[in-house]
């Protein structure tokens, strides 16, 4: 009863009312709130607390922004979600309509900075598609390893631009988009909007994640393992998370011998062997099911999809373990 109470109470402010029914329409950072509100950050903020103390709304951190959304868990989240069916009043209504007008400026802005951001590398990342073969082959060849696996809850490691996510989506219960870089999460955030499915937008290190064991069915990581000093390590947080039967697609080069990547790109690792995935994912407790090679370019894609082995929840790959030979 106490808790219900707290939620109404919270719910009992037409400025938090309004908060609720943009969060129902996307995440949102206390800045843009304050934007389509018109009003201070400060005010903001202490609705913002008040919604999150009775569990209405959730804050999440990437780099020195705090995004928000409608908790996905607990009684108000429930009442939140139903938000849409309230019985508004007519005045009510126009406020809400004119908030949704304002909501549409702050989208416009988010696809613009994403443009700056890819106009700024566009010249640095198409001289490395350039030199293998289309990303639209490789993204075919994916959807064809994975077809079929039912990914459930999906895990793409190193979203980017959130790619990999928005194809998946479709074919996944749920999606999970994690990188370190609040920048490109800001421009996968954009690009995911309006999906068909719920996706999470998690900051986050690849040799960390922030989840728990066994706790999701499919994961992929694309063109992002070269960047890991230790990709075994990686390769064993990632079956740390995946339930028994679940599936890892990675995407990566074959190896080469392309220092200017190295220097210039920031790859810490030219390129992976069969051999060399095949060990790390046995020593994480995955079987090794197909490797595909996809030509095209001096720089071959190679895939390798791995399973999890039933009954097994934990990787037995410890970060205290003697690491596999590169």
């Amino acid at each position: 009863m106490a808790e219900l109470l707290d939620i109404f109470r919270a719910l009992a402010d037409p400025t938090r009312l309004r908060v609720v029914a943009l969060l129902r329409e996307m995440e949102l950072a206390i800045g843009e709130l304050a934007v389509v509100l018109d009003q201070s950050q400060p005010r903001v903020s202490r609705h913002v607390r008040i919604l999150a103390e009775a569990g209405i709304v959730e804050r999440r951190r990437e780099g020195s922004w705090v995004f928000l959304r409608i908790a996905t868990e607990g009684p108000a989240s429930g009442i939140a979600v139903n938000a849409g069916e309230w019985p508004f009043s007519e005045g009510e209504a126009l406020v809400i309509a004119n908030d949704a007008r304002r909501l549409a400026a702050v989208r416009a802005e988010r696809a613009a900075a994403a443009e700056r951001y890819f106009a700024e590398h566009a010249v640095e990342w198409d001289a490395i598609r350039s030199r293998h073969v289309a990303e639209s082959e490789v993204e075919a060849a994916m959807l064809a390893m994975m077809r079929g696996r039912g990914l459930g809850h999906l895990l793409d490691i190193g979203t980017g631009t959130g790619r990999m996510a928005e194809i998946f989506a479709p074919a996944a219960h749920r999606v999970t988009a994690l990188d370190r870089s609040p920048e490109m999460l800001r421009i996968a955030r954009t690009k995911l909007a309006g999906q068909g499915v719920p996706i999470d937008l998690v900051q986050g290190d690849f040799l960390n994640l922030p989840l728990a064991d066994a706790s999701i069915d499919s994961i992929v990581i694309h063109q992002a393992l070269h960047f890991a000093h230790e990709p075994d390590r990686v390769i064993a947080e990632a079956a740390r998370v995946l339930r028994g039967g679940g599936h890892l697609l990675i995407a990566d080069f074959a190896p080469h011998a392309d220092e200017d990547l190295r220097t210039r790109a920031a790859h810490a690792r030219l390129g992976f062997s069969d051999a060399q995935i095949r060990n790390w994912f046995d020593a994480a407790g995955l079987a090794l099911e197909s490797a595909q090679a996809l030509e095209g370019g001096d720089l071959a894609v190679k895939l390798w999809l791995g399973r999890r082995r039933d009954g097994q929840s934990r990787s037995p790959l410890s970060r205290n373990d003697k690491r596999l030979a590169a």
